[in-house]
């Protein structure tokens, strides 16, 4: 990495102690950082037109914006801005849906502050990263083999999406405007949803979710 080129990092996340504490850790690996803070989705959007940005750093869990949701919204709001995530959850399976919306790597809130700058020196570069445990977790799952696949898998990443918006309580109509999708497509997809779960209603998808911990993963 050229350090003579500053470089400037968006950090997305609404807990300001935690916002402080990796702010602090960046500017002590790289002391010419630009680290722009940001509470909110909203804020994160109005920095998007403020200049050139190298890499967007971002909890997931928002006040105006939701888990997996949040990393569409930012890769509208940032095209072409590798999305680095840090996430509360270790799950394979999240870290792989998110990654397949867009972000270039996820890591564990509890990793090694090690480990964060690894992750923003490679990410920030056009490289992936996913962190240790969750590559553990991913190794121990494919040793499995499909047999132990759950349903939730099945499911392709534009499914996925509408699976958490209907379990959150979100109607057809609203997903489609959100989505850009039309309201035949999103209820095509529900119908999807559905058979794959193997339920019958919006309810039975938010109880699946919730107990398999899909929505309580999206910090």
């Amino acid at each position: 990495m050229d350090k003579r080129v500053p470089m400037r990092i968006i950090l997305l996340e609404d807990h300001p102690i935690f916002r402080f504490g990796v702010a602090q850790l960046l500017r002590s690996r790289w002391p010419d950082v630009e680290v722009a803070e940001a509470a909110t989705l909203a804020e994160a959007r109005r920095l998007a037109g403020s200049g050139r940005w190298d890499l967007v750093l971002a909890d997931l869990n928002l006040p105006d914006s939701h888990g997996l949701e949040s990393v569409a919204n930012l890769t509208r709001a940032l095209p072409g801005v590798p999305l680095l995530v840090l996430s509360l959850s270790s799950e394979p399976d999240y870290a792989l849906r998110a990654m397949q919306l867009g972000a270039a790597g996820f890591l564990a809130k509890d990793g090694a502050a090690s480990e964060l700058l690894t992750a923003v020196e490679r990410t920030r570069e056009g490289g992936r990263y996913i962190s240790a445990r969750v590559a553990d977790h991913l190794a121990s799952r494919m040793l499995e083999g499909a047999a132990g696949e759950q349903p939730h898998e099945q499911l392709s990443p534009q499914e996925y999406r509408v699976m958490l918006l209907l379990a959150q309580g979100e109607r057809v109509q609203d997903i489609a405007e959100h989505m850009h999708l039309s309201p035949k497509t999103v209820t095509t997809y529900r119908a999807r949803i559905l058979d794959k779960l193997d339920v019958d209603s919006n309810v039975g998808i938010a109880m699946y979710c919730r107990e398999r911990g899909l929505m309580s993963t999206s910090g």
